[in-house]
């Protein structure tokens, strides 16, 4: 039997996942928060499992509370997937409740990447709280890679200084 961590699943190394990405679905409860308000609160996700990167979460659009997310002009690019679109996360008045590029979602992915088109993505390091069932999450280092780190997932992990040409 696997060993298990403290979150209960299964350890993982960021090392055995593969690449090109893989797609999966998991039933765990998939939440965000930023300055106290719920923006993401969904009972599943498509989570991306890609070598020396921890799991990017996706979510449906219907669990992303829209009040409190605006579009971003931004756009950046994926091998992979293809043009991401941003967004930001807005909640009350003044800069502290104003979050720019805090999600992600590919409206027109790539054919192998198809199930994700219309799902959201949320940078940890940009929002007050993340969590994967009732264990907050950790982002990864540095502000390109939007994985989260879990109890479960180890490293070392692609984001931080010196680990661009991994």
């Amino acid at each position: 039997m696997a060993e298990l961590a403290p979150n209960g699943k299964v350890f993982e190394s960021v090392w055995d996942y593969p690449r090109p990405p893989r797609l999966e679905r998991v039933e765990w409860r998939i939440r965000v928060r930023h300055g106290g308000v719920v923006v993401v609160d969904a009972p599943w996700a498509i989570r991306i499992l890609e070598t020396s990167q921890a799991p990017a979460y996706y979510v449906a659009a219907e669990f992303v509370n829209p009040r409190h997310v605006r579009a971003s002009d931004h756009r950046s690019f994926c091998e992979w997937k293809g043009v991401a679109h941003y967004c930001d996360v807005v909640v009350g008045d003044g800069e502290s409740g104003w979050v720019p590029r805090a999600g992600w979602t590919y409206p027109e992915p790539t054919d192998v990447f198809a199930d994700l088109a219309g799902m959201w993505a949320f940078y940890a390091q940009a929002v007050d709280e993340c969590f994967v069932d009732d264990e907050r999450v950790e982002s990864n280092e540095g502000s390109f890679y939007g994985g989260w780190v879990t109890a479960n997932v180890t490293g070392p992990f692609k984001g931080g200084p010196g680990s661009a040409l991994w």
